[in-house]
């Protein structure tokens, strides 16, 4: 599990310039307006071999209690409660204002380890005066930089990487890590109490019940399972409630621990763009998924149900094309165990390896019974295949023009290998490069 540093600050201190520098991609909007960044962004990123996931905050106002500031604060409020090590940031050219003491009250509280990150200090030596009323904060950690010109940024994630290797992160239990993901009500609670055989989770018809990530262990045909329940991902319009809107993090982080995902849709209402989101997050994390259409048993079938059923999810979920569909009832325990054994199926798939021999005679009967196309004048000859890591399987095929080799062909060949391999539940990578690299 990478741990979270949260950049927090209030409005137009040079968040969000920081985070992209750090992130090295220009990933969240910079305006001079305050109050631009409206929701958390994250990244993972590393320094000097210290990896750890860097979240983006809105600009913190504690006392405004406008609309969008009062939001912004809860954010950041939530940011700061997930985070293991929190950047502060403040203004050297505005001074210590009323609202950096706000906050620092409230970081204050918190904990953990603090660094405040001076902006704006785009001349040491002629700004070095300005840096004396920081201390006034009250934190351990104050380090002069320029995000806009990256000064002493360096300097800064030595300091910060320092406090990451000095934090005692919880051991993980053993067993194998089973995150439930999905909208609020789709029964993710249910399910986690009709496995585990006792209400352990709240279990209410009023959407967003479950506030945080809960683990459950449980024990089946001897192999042991940590059912992780998240609070539902809500979509953004709807929010009313501050703790809904930020629970998207909560979700990241619990992908990022689990060694398989079950998506949770609700079968009455079948799937939304909310669920679609979701199943994106899970997606783009390369983790296993298996989606679970639940509350089946109050859905009105008909002879096709099923089917019809399932071919309109993997229309609408393309990229979840390899990954098991069961229908299930949390209520009355309807195909709930079977979850277990494909999760079981499906993490052994994740984690398989091919052999180089086995691999290259599938990839030599694709390419004979379908060659990669000619482009711009070359022929594309593939001289080897090898799977170079698993969780996901990754795969790298050695040819000599690896940039003319259309995406298209690459699914071609991550097809062949399902069909030959299985990889049910688990995507697949697959890189080209030259033979000399």
């Amino acid at each position: 599990m990478k741990p979270i540093v949260a950049i927090v600050g209030r409005p137009n201190v040079g968040k969000s310039t920081l985070f992209n520098k750090l992130v090295g991609d220009r990933v969240a909007i910079v305006d001079d307006q305050p109050g631009v960044t409206r929701d958390r962004l994250y990244r993972e990123t590393e320094w000097c071999g210290t990896e750890f996931v860097l979240v983006d905050t809105g600009g913190l106002e504690p006392r405004n209690n406008d609309f969008m500031m009062s939001k912004i604060k809860q954010q950041a409020e939530v940011a700061m409660n997930e985070a293991d090590v929190i950047m502060f940031i403040v203004d050297a050219k505005a001074g210590v204002t009323a609202l950096d003491e706000e906050v620092a009250y409230i970081l204050r509280k918190k904990n953990k380890p603090v660094i405040l990150c001076v902006n704006k200090v785009d001349d040491f030596l002629a700004q070095q005066d300005d840096l004396y009323d920081f201390w006034s904060l009250g934190f351990e950690h104050l380090m002069p930089i320029s995000a806009e010109h990256k000064s002493n940024l360096g300097d800064m994630l030595d300091v910060i990487t320092e406090n990451i290797n000095k934090l005692e992160l919880q051991e993980e239990e053993e067993g194998l890590k089973l995150a439930i993901i999905g909208r609020p009500n789709a029964g993710k609670s249910s399910l986690v109490n009709r496995l585990s055989g006792e209400e352990r989770a709240i279990v209410s018809s009023m959407a967003g019940t479950t506030r945080d990530a809960i683990d459950t262990s449980i024990e089946f045909d001897d192999n042991k399972y940590i059912l992780i329940d998240t609070a539902g991902i809500r979509r953004k319009s709807k929010v009313e409630e501050s703790l809904e809107y930020y629970s998207v993090l909560r979700a990241i982080k619990t992908i990022k621990r689990a060694d398989v995902c079950l998506l949770m849709l609700d079968g009455q209402e079948g799937i939304t763009e909310q669920d679609k989101r979701i199943a994106g997050i899970a997606y783009e994390e390369r983790k296993p998924i298996i989606v679970v259409v639940n509350k089946w048993d109050a859905v009105e079938k008909e002879t096709m149900t099923m089917k019809h059923m399932t071919d309109e999810l993997y229309e609408e979920l393309p990229f979840l094309s390899y990954a098991p569909i069961e229908f299930v009832s949390a209520l009355t325990g309807q195909r709930t165990l079977r979850l277990l054994e494909h999760a079981d199926l499906v993490y052994g798939e994740y984690t398989k390896r091919i052999s180089t021999g086995l691999l290259n005679g599938v990839i030599k009967e694709a390419t004979i019974m379908n060659a990669p196309p000619t482009r711009k004048g070359r022929l594309v000859k593939i001289n080897y295949a090898t799977q170079v890591s698993s969780a996901p399987p990754k795969f790298v095929v050695f040819c000599n023009y690896p940039e003319l080799v259309h995406f298209s062909y690459l699914r071609y060949l991550e097809n062949r290998l399902r069909e030959s391999f299985g990889f049910e539940g688990c995507p697949i990578d697959i890189m080209t490069q030259t033979k000399n690299r």
